[in-house]
């Protein structure tokens, strides 16, 4: 019997299988729950933002939203059940195995993946052609939304690592990769790149997405490998990580 990969419709739905998800990662002690956490919260604050007025265009919005978590949704229960995703998520997906791989880590990996690509594919299919010129007070909003939880991402950081700020403000190199990463110039090139979508047919869209995917891909293998001294501090980090993946889980979605 063929499995049929759940999607959403609407925000609310997108948030029922965005909680299926951590529900599951839960179960099996799984790292994906993660990145599940933290893009749940992102739409549940979306879906505030919609219902306060916050976007010029409140339905398409929710489009939007529901278009861009579907990828995520597709992408995990594609390599859930052995199928191929984007590389980018394919990647990000390898490494929930991986013991050296630390908590932020893992967030990167799935903001890479899905800022860096899926973010301008929704775009640009929310908002075809010109339209895409109309949607950008909107796309910026979000990226409100998104810079809006790095600090409560900090503070669950910070219990998982106590002496975490110490050696941020210690080691320029990290701090720099973090800041540099996340997310300033993600949302500005997702943006650029949803512009260069937008006017695409069918086939121009394909042979861009696959060349945009493989050069996210090589992001992540910058957060995975980011040099000497930023690996080592990252394996430091891992070491003294304080508490299992349920309640890394747990505190993601207490803090956030």
């Amino acid at each position: 019997m063929s499995q049929q990969i759940p999607q959403a419709n609407t925000i609310d739905e997108v948030i029922l299988i965005l909680n299926e998800i951590i529900d599951d990662a839960l179960i099996k002690k799984s790292t994906m729950g993660y990145f599940a956490v933290l893009y749940c919260k992102v739409t549940e604050k979306v879906k505030e933002g919609i219902a306060n007025g916050m976007f010029q265009n409140g339905p398409r919005m929710e489009k939007l939203d529901v278009i861009f978590a579907n990828r995520y949704i597709a992408a995990y229960y594609e390599y859930k059940w052995g199928l191929k995703p984007s590389t980018s998520w394919q990647v990000a997906f390898e490494y929930a195995t991986d013991f050296w791989i630390v908590l932020l880590q893992h967030l990167l990996l799935g903001m890479n993946a899905h800022i860096n690509l899926d973010l301008s594919i929704a775009a640009a299919q929310v908002a075809p052609g010109d339209e895409i010129h109309d949607l950008e007070a909107d796309f910026n909003m979000i990226n409100h939304i998104l810079s809006s939880l790095v600090g409560n991402v900090e503070t669950a950081l910070s219990d998982v690592w106590p002496f975490m700020k110490w050696i941020l403000k210690k080691t320029r190199n990290v701090d720099t990769f973090l800041i540099d990463f996340s997310m300033q110039e993600a949302r500005n090139g997702a943006w650029k790149f949803a512009v260069q979508l937008a006017p695409l047919d069918t086939s121009q869209l394909q042979e861009q997405i696959l060349i945009r995917d493989q050069k996210v891909t090589k992001i992540a293998d910058l957060i995975t490998n980011a040099g000497f001294i930023p690996s080592l501090i990252f394996k430091l980090l891992r070491l003294f990580e304080v508490g299992s993946i349920k309640s890394k889980i747990d505190k993601l979605r207490s803090v956030i």
